[in-house]
């Protein structure tokens, strides 16, 4: 089973997945095996790490945005949390833990973070990157790199 930043997801469901990276070039058959994914396994966090990367790289800003936000709302749903990053504090769950849905949302995060970014939204960039550095204090999503990036335009 393939486990990927929070929880393992079937076989069944991993095949999937990685048949879509073997298929990357088709980007109809690679998307439409991930939404294939997405719709057998809606709560699998995996599937949507794989959807939102697969957006960025191909430029589909909007797109990868999207599955972003949907990956934030279903590890705070699994978390049991507000999936709103301004009504989140250091205080709503133990965010040092690594092996559970507040990790992926914090990775997720940092996602979002860059996706602003690259879609010129630095003041967007910006508000997550804060939110990021009381969430994460030791920073172990590597929040700081996109930080940096954003630093130097």
């Amino acid at each position: 089973m393939r486990a990927l930043y929070a929880g393992t997801v079937s076989p069944k469901i991993s095949g999937l997945l990685d048949e879509a990276m073997t298929a990357y070039a088709d980007t109809t058959r690679a998307e439409a095996l991930l939404k294939q994914a997405q719709r057998e396994a809606p709560e699998a966090l995996p599937v949507y790490f794989s959807l939102y990367k697969f957006y960025f790289y191909k430029g589909r800003l909007a797109d990868a945005e999207a599955s972003a936000r949907l990956a934030l709302a279903t590890a705070a749903r699994q978390g049991g949390f507000s999936g709103d990053f301004r009504e989140l504090s250091a205080d709503t769950v133990d965010w040092s833990r690594h092996d559970g849905p507040q990790h992926f949302y914090l990775f997720s995060l940092k996602a979002l973070a860059f996706i602003r970014l690259r879609r010129g939204d630095k003041p967007g960039c910006d508000r997550i990157l804060e939110k990021l550095a009381e969430l994460d204090h030791g920073d172990s999503v590597g929040a700081s790199v996109i930080g940096s990036i954003a630093a130097a335009i």
